[in-house]
């Protein structure tokens, strides 16, 4: 899995941009449009949220584990219906915002959480969180699916018969070269410019230590044991307008943002890899999804009796 390192490097690294760009409880998951572009961001984010309270029955009384949680959106959503949300996040920055807005947040990997630990929960929801959990050398060693295999044992340990687990991630797409075909090592060095495997290499530099899934099917499949699919919906182009807007907001002038950002010229100096990854002039997750190297998922699960 992507560790603490691997998770500061992405999101604590850039937390108080993002946050003077999108407000303090943010969601740094795909919003829902449905094909209403019109919509402003907060509202398909809102949008969401409700289709994930819909899904889980989140209401009064009820108790909710979220698997990286990022700035707490969900969990302050959670606490606004009258549930209790209890959130796990790998970046210390997220998890500070959290707990200055009065969120149950913990510094852990989600990987360990247990009913002995933690308690029962009503549901679960992950939301962008599953991307994390494979990393390339689980990849290489042939251990993807048994990664997601506990995963999902994990979560349905916490869970109640017919408890609900609501998984939001990305996945690699149908245009992705064949998996035979790809070369781990290569997209760590720096493939040809504006080929796909330059934009994944991109794509591994924002995101280092994760693997995607291979599709819907395999996610599904690693369930099984534990859960049935209950529904299923496709987000890859509400995940370009939601990429659009970030991309918006995250570059309009900011004298804070700009200052914030002279102090990571060092960071910048010392490390190519930081160089790519946020400086690059391109948004190469963005490109993925245009390219479909990239899909995106919502899947609702339903534990087995």
């Amino acid at each position: 899995m992507a560790d603490r390192k691997d998770l500061d490097f992405t999101y604590s690294l850039t937390d108080r941009i993002f946050r003077y760009s999108m407000g303090e409880l943010a969601d740094f998951s795909g919003a829902k449009y449905d094909g209403d572009f019109s919509l402003s961001l907060e509202e398909a984010q809102r949008r969401k949220h409700q289709y994930v309270a819909e899904q889980l029955g989140i209401g009064p009384g009820k108790r909710i584990l979220d698997l990286g949680c990022g700035w707490g959106a969900l969990l302050n959503f959670i606490r606004n219906r009258g549930g209790t949300g209890i959130g796990v996040t790998l970046s210390a920055a997220q998890a500070a915002a959290c707990r200055r807005h009065g969120l149950d947040v913990q510094l852990l990997d989600a990987r360990r959480v247990s009913r002995e630990s933690f308690g029962p929960f009503d549901a679960v929801a992950s939301l962008g969180a599953f991307e994390h959990f494979c990393s390339p050398d689980d990849y290489r060693a042939g251990r993807q699916e048994d990664v997601y295999r506990e995963l999902f044992a994990r979560v349905a340990s916490v869970l109640p018969d017919q408890g609900r687990f609501y998984l939001q991630t990305m996945v690699f797409g149908r245009n992705l070269m064949p998996a035979e075909e790809i070369d781990v090592d290569a997209l760590r060095g720096l493939p040809p410019r504006d080929s796909d495997a330059w934009y994944l290499s991109l794509l591994g530099r924002q995101f280092p230590g994760s693997w995607l899934p291979f599709g819907r099917q395999q996610i599904v499949s690693c369930a099984e044991p534990h859960f049935r699919l209950v529904s299923s919906s496709n987000g890859r182009l509400d995940y370009i307008e939601t990429i659009t807007q970030w991309n918006a907001r995250i570059g309009a002038p900011s004298l804070r943002k700009k200052l914030l950002k002279l102090a990571l010229i060092p960071r910048w100096l010392a490390s190519a890899d930081f160089r790519l990854a946020f400086t690059s002039g391109v948004s190469a997750n963005k490109v993925c999804f245009e390219r479909e190297l990239l899909d995106h998922y919502r899947l609702v699960f339903e534990k087995r009796n």
